[in-house]
């Protein structure tokens, strides 16, 4: 198995390593240090126009890879790799179908909350384009030294089309020797298909979030699993998900959008929402697998 990180020489580029070292210890994957230049970066003013100036560029880059696999623990196998591409997306998607990757890792953007996700450009293309799962790390995530992943929650929802998150979910606590926790989140807001008046509304919502984690614990049955299920209610997705405890090395795994196209994400509104208050790791899984079992 191997992941791909998507590299800068930022403190997002770091939080995503630190993320990025933490699976792969967990998962006995390979990690792939990635960076994608432009081929024809525009250069600034105060740099001379002269052919040595790509060379300059290369041989920093190369510097900056070098750094950070420096910073990769020896019991956690590691490369690094330098490609050229005008989209750092979507160089990084090469660069998964080249090194035959199962997901990528990159960090938050650089002017969110400590603790917190934040999307920038090259995440947000990554979360409406990918093939594999994106797993994003928290800003400061590098502060933490967690060497695994403690457990993994699964968020279940309340609508069909779950499976693949399902087995992605058990696949990765197997292989991780982690457990499971299934989570429904409750959120009676105006646009809800349950939208109505009273208690009698919230408690159809919770009844039917009961009955999807039931169904799933049956499915997951026989895996050998530790496995534990949990509604979270709340006015919104946020406070549903506010009501949630979280430890460090949890990480959490959502579902692309039912919008999506086959084998693609697509980031959907509940997970959006998610992801403005989770304090832990959160892993999009595309609506089909892409990479056969390992």
């Amino acid at each position: 198995m191997r992941l791909v990180v998507g590299y800068l020489a930022t403190p997002s580029g770091a939080d995503g390593v630190a993320l990025g070292i933490r699976l792969a210890r967990s998962l006995n994957a390979r990690l792939e240090l990635c960076m994608v230049i432009p081929p024809d970066r525009t250069l600034p003013a105060r740099v001379p126009a002269d052919p040595g100036y790509d060379d300059v560029l290369v041989h920093q880059a190369h510097q900056w890879l070098a750094e950070a696999l420096a910073t990769v623990p020896d019991d956690v196998q590691a490369s690094a790799h330098l490609s050229f591409h005008e989209s750092f997306a979507q160089g990084l998607l090469d660069e998964v179908n080249r090194l035959q990757a199962h997901a990528i890792v990159v960090g938050a953007s650089h002017d969110g909350v400590l603790g917190r996700h934040a999307i920038g450009t090259v995440t947000s293309d990554l979360l409406h384009s990918a093939h594999v799962p994106v797993a994003l790390a928290p800003r400061g995530t590098r502060h933490h030294d967690v060497p695994r992943v403690r457990e993994v929650t699964c968020a279940v929802g309340t609508r069909a089309g779950a499976a693949v998150l399902l087995r992605t979910a058990v696949r990765s606590c197997l292989r991780m020797q982690s457990p499971l926790r299934l989570v429904s989140l409750v959120s009676i807001e105006p646009h809800h298909h349950l939208r109505g008046d009273g208690r009698a509304v919230r408690e159809r919502a919770v009844t039917h979030a009961q009955a999807v984690l039931d169904e799933a614990r049956v499915q997951l049955q026989g895996d050998g699993l530790a496995i534990t299920a949990q509604v979270a209610d709340g006015d919104s997705v946020e406070s549903a998900v506010r009501t949630l405890e979280w430890h460090e090395g949890d990480i959490v795994l959502v579902g692309s959008s039912r919008l999506a196209q086959h084998h693609r994400l697509f980031l959907g509104s509940t997970a959006a929402k998610m992801l403005r208050v989770v304090p832990v790791p959160m892993v999009v899984v595309p609506n089909s697998d892409g990479h056969p079992d390992d």
